[in-house]
């Protein structure tokens, strides 16, 4: 793919200043319009504490509207776009990832594909496929993740307990997610843990919980075969539920694995993990859907890390810091001042501009196609939809605490498409919030943040409008 198609590069021309005798002939005949209004004084209005940085250019990559365009800021998700991109260039639209059951000698191998979607459902599939091809019993039964390289966490700057901060791995499972549910039981809580799915959600027997009296919320610690936690009572209420990561993804996936075989008169050993994987028959696969399906939904539910597999598949690098140089070193002059340090937004050391953000909507984000993968009017999720809206978005949020972003693509109702990128951050707050769960402020803070965007989105609109009548 080039990176310098016709029209990428956008003008550093600040948008609006339209010369008075711009006007076609027979304007009269046209009904009057209001101006579109300054992005900054709605900003200003808005009293949102912080920073902003915004740009807007039209389909041709012309700045229509810039303020602070320069200023590096978090992407949070909204760097996802990147990621995409850069997987779809590197691997194709069609590409899917195999997970495959081996059989060497008298050993049976799960063997991962770094398949970032693989459900509980799916290796029920696997073992029925097993059971049907007559397999004898193994001696051994050893799961290989050497596909990708593994990390026990994708960054160290969010709490441990948190589900969207897993382990990566060749194998993953339920997002590398085990689902811990209580309930109150007499004076004390009965907990389970569950590799939940559609159909099947046998229960996870590597990994424990059990109530304590503590003062934090979870501790964690794991030895090589079990992962153990431990939940404050004082935080359970009587009822619930919640995801929570797994860090040790092989042992996960193939004792659930075990599990469904039983089911199908199939008994295996125990897991172990290998580092090598030796040569044998493939005895039954599951491949993930297409490339294309997993990005949309990635970028539809933001999945962390779905993001960062795709990105280590695509740079073939060992770790997440040196996989995004790679993507930044593929951006070629368009990464220019970007730092990236990896493919989730997940980590506050990822810095991007308005600015940049949109160079890359309309250079390979046009090229590649992006627009059909994003999500549509994202944040009517939050806000509630506004049926007087008449221009569609197709965008990409972004969210951390006290940063929030949104980036993507604006249509007019006549059909006039511009890319755009808001990046709103309270740095104080944000940097004395790093890796806690809700601070105080942030749900009220990102809401005025949301509406903000919708507004000046409605303001970018606008601005299309006007310069379709010149």
């Amino acid at each position: 793919m080039s990176l310098s198609r016709r029209g990428f590069l956008v003008s550093g021309l600040a948008a609006g200043l339209i010369p008075g005798g711009a006007f076609a002939q027979g304007l009269e005949q046209r009904p009057p319009v209001r101006p579109a209004p300054d992005p900054r004084d709605l900003i200003a209005g808005s009293g949102l504490p912080g920073q902003v940085g915004f740009a807007l250019s039209d389909a041709r990559g012309n700045a229509m509207s810039l303020g602070h365009a320069a200023l590096p800021i978090a992407p949070a998700s909204t760097i996802k776009v990147l990621t995409a991109l850069f997987a779809l260039d590197r691997l194709g639209t069609s590409h899917r990832f195999r997970t495959r059951i081996i059989r060497s000698g008298d050993m049976l191998i799960l063997a991962g594909g770094g398949d970032p979607v693989l459900t509980t459902d799916d290796l029920a599939t696997l073992a029925a496929q097993l059971g049907a091809s007559g397999q004898t019993r193994p001696t051994r039964f050893a799961v290989w993740g050497g596909a990708l390289p593994r990390m026990r966490q994708i960054t160290q700057q969010q709490a441990d307990y948190l589900s969207y901060n897993p382990a990566i791995s060749g194998v993953m499972l339920n997002f590398n997610r085990v689902h811990l549910g209580w309930r109150r039981v007499g004076v004390d809580y009965q907990l389970s843990l569950e590799a939940r799915a559609a159909r099947h959600s046998p229960r996870a027997y590597t990994v424990t919980a059990t109530p304590a009296s503590q003062s934090s919320l979870f501790t964690y610690r794991a030895d090589e075969d079990r992962e153990y936690w431990t939940v404050s009572r004082a935080a359970m209420g009587r009822n619930g539920s919640r995801w929570l990561p797994v860090r040790l993804p092989e042992l996960y996936a193939g004792d659930v694995f075990q599990t469904l075989c039983r089911a199908q008169g199939v008994v295996l050993p125990s897991p172990e993990v290998i580092d090598d994987l030796p040569k044998g028959m493939t005895v039954a696969f599951h491949d993930s859907p297409p490339l294309e399906t997993i990005i949309r939904d990635m970028l539809k539910y933001s999945t962390n890390l779905t993001a960062e597999t795709l990105g280590l598949h695509a740079s073939g690098a060992q770790d997440l810091e040196g996989s995004a140089q790679g993507m930044r070193g593929w951006l070629g002059d368009i990464g220019r001042g970007m730092r990236l340090a990896d493919h989730s937004g997940l980590s506050a050391d990822s810095l991007i501009s308005a600015f940049g953000m949109v160079r890359v909507l309309n250079g390979p984000g046009r090229d590649l196609n992006l627009r059909p993968l994003l999500k549509a009017e994202p944040l009517d999720a939050d806000l509630g939809h506004d049926a007087s809206i008449p221009h569609k978005v197709a965008a990409k949020t972004g969210t951390l605490n006290f940063v929030s972003n949104l980036a993507g693509y604006v249509t007019t109702p006549h059909g006039r498409e511009g890319s755009f990128a808001i990046f709103c951050t309270d740095p104080p707050r944000r940097n004395a919030s790093t890796g806690l769960e809700l601070p105080a402020g942030v749900s009220t803070w990102t809401h005025a943040a949301k509406t903000l965007q919708r507004d000046m989105i409605g303001a970018f609109a606008n601005r299309l409008r006007d310069q379709s009548v010149m």
